[in-house]
């Protein structure tokens, strides 16, 4: 009953991407979500022979469409792109800049293009560009977050485009779902809720920290760098506070934070940077992502009709 322009440019059953979580998105936890139904999404931040492999590894897992996630920042940009045309993927979300330089070759391949936007502007500038849809992130979403919130971005971005909108940050349920679709969305990308799911692979210990997350849980770090980061509070979260607060210099806090992603998918939860969204406070349970599509839905539904009466 959620068939939409995301369904169908998308060719999958429902309107539900999962989010492409350095570090953690791989074949395991994409290939469970393309098989629930969604589309499941490849991390590209990454060697490029990682991703090679797991691109790979999800053919032989599903047949069902799934994208890469390309970071346009990392070192091997111009490797990861060569990389998914070369493997015939068929869709591509970006971010941390703009894929303008390579849309055309995106198209050549048949590549459906959606950049990950926090502002209208940019929303506009990619349109223009030839993007097939923009994921629109508000701020209360895990990892590098944008100024505006979910609900204040979403409907002026639906309003400044005519490509398809898919509704990022602070959906975890069946309300969250329904409640991107009232602002106009026509889709929604999840991230942190598959952070849980059985098939994802992150270490438990991360698992451990959102289950036991409060609402108040999440904090930001990195606003003075221009690059701000909403993590679950720990020691490394209060450490990077304690640089920003005190006056220190860029160096000194990415110094701090290097290799901290790393640190916490291997299992480090309290010097580890665990990426979450607002809605860690809402997740205590894990389950498949199959199940997770499936609750996520017939809640819909249900808000659906209860609308309808």
């Amino acid at each position: 009953m959620f068939e939409s322009r995301i369904t169908e440019l998308l060719n999958i059953e429902h309107p539900i991407i999962q989010g492409g979580m350095a570090r953690i998105a791989d074949a395991s936890l994409a290939s469970s979500v393309s098989e629930a139904g969604g589309l499941g999404i490849i991390t590209g931040a990454a060697p490029t022979d990682w991703v090679r492999n797991e691109i790979r590894k999800i053919k032989e897992m599903t047949d069902k469409p799934f994208g890469v996630n390309i970071m346009l920042m990392t070192p091997n940009v111009e490797e990861i792109v060569e990389l998914v045309c070369e493997e015939k993927v068929k869709v591509v979300t970006t971010g941390a800049g703009s894929p303008g330089k390579y849309m055309e070759k995106f198209k050549e391949n048949g590549i459906k293009v959606i950049p990950v936007v926090a502002s209208v502007a940019l929303a506009k500038r990619m349109e223009k560009m030839g993007a097939d849809a923009v994921v629109a992130e508000g701020g209360e979403s895990g990892g590098h977050i944008g100024a505006l919130t979910t609900m204040a971005l979403v409907p002026q971005v639906v309003d400044a485009v005519s490509i398809p909108v898919i509704a990022a940050g602070g959906i975890g349920d069946g309300r969250g779902f329904m409640a991107a679709m009232m602002l106009g969305a026509e889709g929604v990308q999840i991230g942190t809720r598959f952070l849980v799911a059985k098939e994802c692979t992150v270490h438990q210990n991360y698992k451990n920290k959102v289950l036991k997350a409060k609402d108040i849980d999440t904090e930001v770090t990195g606003r003075f760098t221009g690059h701000p980061v909403r993590v679950l509070r720990n020691k490394l979260s209060r450490q990077l506070l304690k640089i920003e607060k005190e006056g220190g210099s860029i160096d000194e806090f990415e110094k701090a934070g290097t290799g901290s992603l790393y640190k916490a998918v291997t299992g480090d939860d309290e010097y580890g940077s665990i990426m979450a969204g607002q809605i860690a406070g809402m997740i205590n349970k894990e389950q498949t992502s199959k199940e997770m599509i499936e609750e996520i839905l017939s809640q819909a539904e249900s808000l659906s009709n209860g609308f309808r009466r």
